[in-house]
């Protein structure tokens, strides 16, 4: 009798702390000369989220910034942040590994018009498309709308999915809704995860 053959899940990663790495808590404060405390304490609340759902553009988020309204120069700020784009340690290669094995890879993050930044900088498209971006979709994680949204258009049901994210609270919610999902800490950590599901 012949096996069945295994199909493959559709990977779904989050980008920011789990691909490359986020500027916003080392070089964002240090290029305006605040600590991370400060900086948290003075720029606006809400404006982020706005930026990072599509509601608010590029130059809104820049003069509503800080609570203050302090200027800045914007052209520096959004050059800074795009040479802070890094991959993570380890995490191209295992990409570009699971890219040749055969999955179906897309990048499921909560993230502004910026990422096109990190796209210039890095190229992810190689091994992954950016399918749900917040700034398109309108929808955030841990929203389980953001979750049964990527699903849909997948045409997969959750479980035909497994979602990668190094946030507990979005891989929780990820479980909620029938997807099977991975805490990112490490290149390593992530080997185990993947090995332990016979995945390589």
């Amino acid at each position: 009798m012949t096996g069945m053959i295994q199909r493959l899940p559709a990977l779904l990663f989050d980008v920011m702390g789990t691909l490359v790495h986020d500027p916003f808590f080392e070089e964002v404060p240090a290029f305006f000369g605040l600590t991370q405390e400060e900086l948290f304490r003075h720029k606006h609340p809400t404006n982020w989220l706005g930026f990072e759902q599509g509601i608010l553009d590029e130059e809104t988020l820049m003069s509503g910034y800080f609570n203050d309204g302090r200027e800045f120069d914007h052209d520096a700020f959004r050059q800074m942040m795009k040479g802070a784009y890094r991959w993570l340690d380890g995490m191209e290669l295992r990409v570009q590994r699971l890219h040749e094995s055969g999955f179906s890879m897309h990048l499921f993050s909560n993230y502004s018009v910026w990422y096109q930044l990190i796209e210039e900088r890095l190229q992810l498209s190689q091994w992954a498309s950016w399918s749900f971006v917040s700034c398109e979709t309108g929808l955030r994680k841990p929203d389980h709308a953001a979750f049964l949204q990527a699903s849909e258009t997948l045409g997969l049901p959750p479980t035909d999915c497994l979602f990668i994210d190094d946030r507990s609270k979005n891989t929780d919610a990820a479980r909620e809704i029938g997807m099977d999902a991975i805490c990112f800490e490490s290149a390593a950590q992530f080997d185990e995860e993947i090995s332990r599901r016979g995945l390589f």
